[in-house]
């Protein structure tokens, strides 16, 4: 009789069942199979924090399934994902199958490959209770929050509305910075450059004042200021006062965790934490490619954890030398420290390619779209890891003109090492150094042009989803599996909007931080929630009682909303409409965006005396091909974006193709978008051409 081994996915059962071969039945879990109750609190608050566990919704029949299966089999084998979530659908699959937790029937993959498979197979352990235990308390955490302030929410703001552990300080985050940049004051400086060439020939340079001649730095804070400084400057002459050669050794980022992997992935392509997290596993549970059957192509990626094992290192090496030559591999064994010692999961390597030698090029040759992307991104981090550090010869310039002392700086990159793979996306959009040309003290100079730039400090900007990854694992909060799903979360909830990559909270979001603020300050305050996920740490290394970590929040959560109640008695929070130019054509009242459970649409501000409304529709600029009316953005009633013309019923012209400002050559009608090129949707045209790509 065969072993029944249990995983979460089909696609994981399919790569790990060919490995393992007829000994073997492999079969998936589809995910979570118990969980609380959705329609009660589903904890036993008097008698020790008692779970009440049921089995899902819709999850019956598979159970069923599943003890068939495991009494017609010569044992069990639980190799759910080898973290917190894993260990605790094997906790719960172990219970419903009558099977010991202690005995050693959990196995788990760091890679599904036939290596990776065979050594899991080879190491069967017990469930980890420390790990199931810290899974425990953080969902029953998140249980008491969200079942005890929802309802709070739904009398004081709006019914539907839901709070979390997580979600709330994330919203606060965004918050925080919107009112940091409509406080910001804007400062005036100015910047005087001289546009400068050796008088006796090479390339131009641009240097920057910054000093006066005995060395104070200066600022010039206004136009009369820059004004005399350049009057002060006319006719002197330029000449290079000092000279400063040195060299510079550039080191590559290290391998991937979850958290950079997201934040790359945002910057580089534009992809949402979702649709990272989504490809990514993907890409781990296996996928078929020609030449090596159905294999797992990267490391687990849920992972904090920046260790390497000795053999892939090698395997990368190895590679590097074969492809770049010897120089361009590291030398030496490169450590990283792990951001957050007590976070890291070092049990897991970082997120890396299970076979190093399988390049993007020949995955590709098998695979497409946001995984073919995503695992070019993982494979090249992880090969830069290895290689060379850059080297490159730096020049700072001091220029000397009349009572003034001008800067540049630059270099020159001698050898390129990791560079001549791959550069880490940054959000960080300032002028870079450039190269100087060859310059000596004393040498003089011609001086092209002088220019004074009126400038203005900048707040600063709204965050992006990197940059929101970033600050939440800066300050300890949730966890880089959790980044993906907090995100989705307050969207999704009409708390948080995206507009051009920006994250922006909505008039609902501001309303509802705000009654947060009052009243459960510690649930919005990011070192109260960082502190929450370090106790949630110390119960997963087995130096706390769980059930006591729980107490600790809940009392004290208690008693914030017992008082909540009290100070908003008989108060309701008013939501804020957004205005619009528009009047409404039934009462003349003005017409208001308001948010309601299907989204945004508008009103009349007069309501309920006057009920006109009428979807939200935006403008997109461009014409429709068939009558001329505007192209208008609008949404099916799944949410799924389309564009249809304004002169609707009269004219039923709609596409899923988005229109751009470009027209078309041959006739003047808007172009569309389908697929990376440009087309022309007028009958009879034809027009294509290659759409050019986005600057990232």
């Amino acid at each position: 009789m065969p072993k029944l081994v249990i995983v979460e996915s089909p696609a994981k059962a399919k790569t790990i069942g060919k490995y393992l071969g007829r000994g073997y039945k492999v079969t998936a879990s589809m995910g979570h199979v118990r969980d609380l109750p959705a329609s009660q609190l589903g904890i036993d608050i008097e008698h020790g924090y008692t779970p009440k566990y049921i089995t899902i919704k819709g999850k019956q029949k598979l159970v069923k399934e599943l003890k068939t299966e495991a009494k017609k089999c010569d044992g069990v084998l639980l190799a759910t994902d080898p973290d917190r979530e894993g260990e605790a659908i094997s906790w719960h699959l172990a219970n419903l199958l009558g099977l010991d937790p202690a005995a050693p029937n959990r196995v788990t993959f760091d890679e599904i490959t036939k290596k990776g498979v065979k050594e899991g197979m080879a190491h069967p352990r017990a469930i980890d209770m420390d790990l199931f235990n810290a899974q425990q308390a953080r969902r029953e955490l998140d249980r008491l929050v969200g079942y005890k302030l929802s309802p709070f929410l739904w009398r004081k703001v709006r019914r539907g509305l839901s709070a979390g552990r997580v979600q709330s300080v994330t919203v606060r985050l965004i918050r925080d910075r919107e009112l940091e940049i409509e406080r910001f004051v804007p400062e005036e400086y100015w910047n005087i450059d001289a546009n400068l060439k050796p008088a006796g020939g090479g390339a131009s340079f641009t240097a920057r004042l910054s000093a006066s001649a005995d060395g104070k730095k200066v600022t010039v804070r206004t136009k009369e200021e820059a004004d005399k400084i350049l009057a002060s400057l006319e006719g002197k002459p330029y000449s290079v006062a000092k000279v400063d050669k040195g060299k510079r050794r550039r080191a590559p980022a290290p391998p991937f965790i979850t958290s950079t992997l997201q934040q790359d992935a945002s910057r580089a392509f534009g992809f949402s934490a979702t649709r990272t997290m989504r490809a990514a596993q993907t890409l781990y549970e296996g996928m078929d490619i020609e030449g090596h059957g159905t294999v797992g192509l990267i490391t687990y990626m849920r992972t904090d954890s920046l260790r390497i094992s000795d053999e892939a290192v090698a395997a990368a090496k190895s590679f590097i030398g074969g492809r770049w030559g010897e120089k361009y591999v590291c030398p030496t064994q490169r450590h990283w420290k792990s951001r957050s010692a007590t976070a890291a999961q070092d049990a897991h390597e970082a997120i890396r390619p299970s076979m190093p030698e399988l390049t993007p090029d020949e995955v590709e040759k098998s695979i497409s779209g946001d995984t073919a992307r995503l695992y070019r991104l993982i494979w090249s981090r992880f090969m830069a890891s290895q290689m060379a550090d850059c080297l490159m010869d730096t020049m700072s310039v001091t220029v000397g003109a009349g009572d003034w002392l001008f800067r540049a700086s630059g270099y020159t990159v001698t050898f390129d090492g990791f560079t001549a793979l791959y550069e880490e996306a940054t959000d960080d959009t300032k002028k870079k150094e450039t190269a100087l040309p060859p310059l000596e003290a004393g040498q003089a100079l011609n001086l092209h042009k002088l220019t004074a730039d009126q400038k203005f400090t900048q707040p600063p900007p709204l965050y992006t989803e990197a940059a929101l990854i970033h600050a939440l694992e800066e300050n300890g909060i949730g966890r880089p599996s959790t980044y993906a799903p907090t995100i989705s979360t307050i969207i999704d909830r009409g708390y948080v909007e995206k507009e051009n990559k920006k994250l922006k909270t909505t008039p609902l979001g501001q309303a509802v931080n705000q009654v947060m603020l009052e009243e459960f300050p510690d649930i919005v305050d990011p070192t109260f929630s960082a502190e929450m996920e370090k106790k949630l740490d110390v119960v997963e290394n087995g130096q706390a009682d769980w059930v006591q970590t729980v107490d600790e929040f809940y009392q004290g959560f208690a008693q914030s909303l017992e008082k909540a109640e009290k100070d908003m008695e008989g108060k309701k929070v008013k939501v804020a409409d957004i205005p619009t130019d528009e009047i409404c054509d039934k009462c003349g009242r003005p017409m208001v965006i308001k948010s309601g459970r299907y989204g945004k649409f508008v009103a009349c501000s007069g309501f309920p005396e006057c009920r006109n409304a009428h979807p939200l529709v935006k403008d997109t600029g461009g014409l429709c091909p068939v009558c001329g009316g505007h192209m208008l953005l609008r949404k099916s009633a799944k949410g799924r974006v389309y564009y249809g013309c304004g002169n609707y019923p009269t004219c039923n012209f709609m596409t899923w193709d988005e229109p751009v400002t470009e027209r078309c050559p041959q006739c003047n009608s808007t172009l569309f978008k389908r697929k990376g090129q440009l087309i022309c949707l007028k009958e009879g045209c034809g027009f294509t051409k290659d759409a050019a790509p986005k600057k990232e």
